[in-house]
């Protein structure tokens, strides 16, 4: 199942804030995992965010100018790039610096032309539908009932039947 040569599937978590999209992203890795898949996540954020302690090292070395900075242990490694007023770098750009692996799993980009499920939620800042409008979006995930589309329509919170969506769609499996 691993075979790491040729590029991974992709598929997307779209979703207004606050739509459950995080929950899901979180369950399926949990359960591609679990199904034997090496699984990788990519994350967009609208501002300006920090994974650095303020006063850490890798943050006096980012603080003091460094291009990139690699933190390193026996555990895990993370490459932070400062993009110093450099444009952000384009989805594929993003892509081609992950490892191999089966699937990348992406959450937010709400506009590539991947394909992707639309998170949906009753508590949701916005509740104006993506679908209508984004021919990318294959399938809904919802905490209610959707009236308003023909897409296959799941529970946000069936996860199973959501994994085996997603094998199909992308070709992992059958």
């Amino acid at each position: 199942m691993n075979e790491l040569t040729h590029r991974p599937k992709i598929f997307g978590i779209a979703g207004w804030k606050n739509s459950g999209k995080t929950g899901l992203m979180v369950r399926l890795v949990s359960e591609m995992t679990r199904r034997g898949y090496l699984v990788s996540t990519v994350k967009h954020a609208h501002h300006d965010f920090d994974i650095d302690k303020v006063g850490a090292d890798s943050y006096r070395h980012r603080e003091a100018g460094a291009h990139e900075v690699t933190i390193v242990s026996s555990t895990r490694f993370a490459i932070m790039h400062e993009l110093r007023g450099a444009p952000e770098p384009s989805f594929e750009e993003v892509l081609s610096r992950l490892a191999p692996c089966d699937l990348v799993l992406i959450e937010g980009y709400k506009r590539e032309p991947i394909p992707k499920i639309e998170a949906r939620r009753k508590e949701s800042v916005n509740r104006e539908p993506l679908a209508p409008t984004d021919p990318h979006i294959v399938a809904i995930a919802a905490d209610h009932v959707i009236t308003d589309s023909d897409l296959p329509v799941f529970d946000l919170d069936d996860t199973q039947a959501i994994a085996d969506f997603i094998e199909k769609a992308t070709g992992l499996r059958g």
